[in-house]
């Protein structure tokens, strides 16, 4: 099977960050995507709101970089989450764990710059040494933690 989402929009808040136990980042914020389409002769748009989850030196470059309203491009895959809160309700929700991420805007003090500047980061080569990839260790984002050693 496979899992893979790519997003464009603008994000919903500042990117919150927070470390695991073992020092590795992870940041949480969220994004709006629109569409705009046409019913019944009248103009329409739909936003979808979706949260976003930033793991290892990914998520410290968002909080340096990204700010409430920053138009990003994610790429990553969808994550199902189940929890019970206090009084006992389940609920649940799908969310985006992000692997790549493009900067389509970067805030600067030239407005004009702003419009033609983009940027992409990629994150760099973690086992210079590593002589054989296998599927379960070939992801640079990979640090170890699992979703279930996240404390929010």
């Amino acid at each position: 099977m496979f899992n893979k989402i790519i997003l464009m929009g603008n994000l919903t808040r500042d990117v919150e960050i927070r470390y695991s136990q073992s020092g590795s980042a992870i940041a949480k914020t969220g994004i709006a995507t629109s569409r705009k389409f046409t019913a019944n002769g009248e103009k329409k748009e739909e936003v979808c709101f979706v949260d976003l989850t930033f793991f290892g030196r990914s998520g410290e470059v968002a909080n340096q970089y990204l700010r409430k309203g920053s138009k990003v491009m994610i790429e990553g895959r969808l994550s199902f989450e189940q929890w019970t809160d206090q009084s006992n309700q389940k609920h649940s929700k799908h969310s985006v764990i992000v692997e790549t991420m493009q900067m389509i805007d970067s805030r600067s003090t030239n407005a004009s710059e702003d419009s033609e500047k983009q940027e992409t980061f990629q994150p760099p080569v973690q086992n210079q040494t590593k002589t054989q990839t296998t599927p379960e260790n070939d992801n640079p984002f990979d640090d170890g933690i699992r979703e279930e050693d996240i404390p929010f």
